[in-house]
């Protein structure tokens, strides 16, 4: 009894194993190339492909020297006119654009300095697990 019982319930999950079920997908369809930019777009493995737009440079010096080229993201308007040195802050003129400074130069008395140390600690410690074998 205890035999057929066991063979019954053993009969069942290898049946709900081995019979595999049916399953259509109603949440995804496939996606609209059409309804995007009005063409046929070639379909890659993630979508359709987007083709990269051509931003245009500026080539004009007298522009170039007189506005800051691109800070006009509106359709409509201009670039933003530069002004004279005297009427930008002085602080503006001392900043550091050359190079990152080393934390051998830096002041160890900074917030800037321990925050940079302990990046480079970090990535240090990073790179040797990387390298470590399990």
């Amino acid at each position: 009894m205890i035999t057929n019982i066991f063979t019954k319930s053993f009969n069942t999950i290898r049946q709900s194993i081995l019979s595999p079920t049916v399953l259509s997908r109603t949440y995804a369809k496939a996606p609209a190339t059409a309804a995007l930019g009005g063409k046929k777009k070639k379909l890659g493995k993630l979508g359709p492909v987007v083709e990269k737009k051509e931003i245009p440079i500026e080539t004009d010096a007298n522009k170039l020297v007189n506005y800051v080229c691109g800070s006009n993201i509106l359709k409509t308007g201009q670039d933003i006119k530069l002004k004279p040195d005297s009427e930008y802050p002085d602080w503006l003129w001392s900043l550091n654009v050359d190079r990152i400074i080393p934390v051998e130069e830096m002041d160890p008395n900074t917030k800037q300095y321990w925050r940079r140390l302990r990046k480079q600690g970090l990535r240090r410690n990073n790179q040797l697990n990387r390298l470590k074998k399990f």
